[in-house]
């Protein structure tokens, strides 16, 4: 997809999902296909408030499943919008998505890809390397949940 800061990814086994920034540096996804066929529709994407109940009045735009009450719909086949106007709907999906992402992602999308890469793979090492302690496991969860430590058993 030629968007800026556009990456696809395979998730659920059988949906290509487009996200508005990498989704290893905290990017979201703006649109989804299904790659079997198997699904409810070809192409669920973000339109926001505005456009989301102008859309639904085209025979064959549906709200998606799961994903309303965020403002995405659902093509059920590809021949319910032209090809230009599915273009300028998942432009438009990615620019209200890339709009709302955090400052902190904004800012490593904008770093040279070298730097980014690095970045990406450094944090990758920190989380696996806290996963598999079981120490730093058991701190987050108390951290979590401090009244859990302050708990006592009251007798009747």
């Amino acid at each position: 997809m030629a968007l800026p800061h556009a990456a696809e990814t395979v998730n659920w086994g059988h949906h290509l999902v487009y996200w508005a920034g990498d989704r290893e540096i905290g990017g979201k996804m703006f649109a989804m296909t299904d790659l079997d066929g198997a699904g409810t529709g070809v192409l669920w994407f973000h339109c926001g408030a505005e456009r989301f109940d102008e859309l639904l009045e085209n025979d064959g735009i549906v709200p998606s499943p799961y994903l309303a009450k965020a403002f995405w719909v659902t093509l059920q086949r590809w021949s319910v919008l032209r090809p230009r106007e599915i273009d300028e709907e998942l432009h438009r999906a990615h620019a209200l998505i890339f709009e709302k992402l955090p400052r902190r992602t904004k800012a490593v999308l904008e770093m040279p890809l070298k730097e980014r890469k690095k970045l990406i793979r450094d944090r990758k090492k920190l989380l696996a390397a806290r996963a598999s302690d079981p120490r730093s496991n058991a701190v987050k969860a108390s951290k979590n949940r401090p009244e859990a430590s302050k708990r006592t058993i009251k007798k009747k």
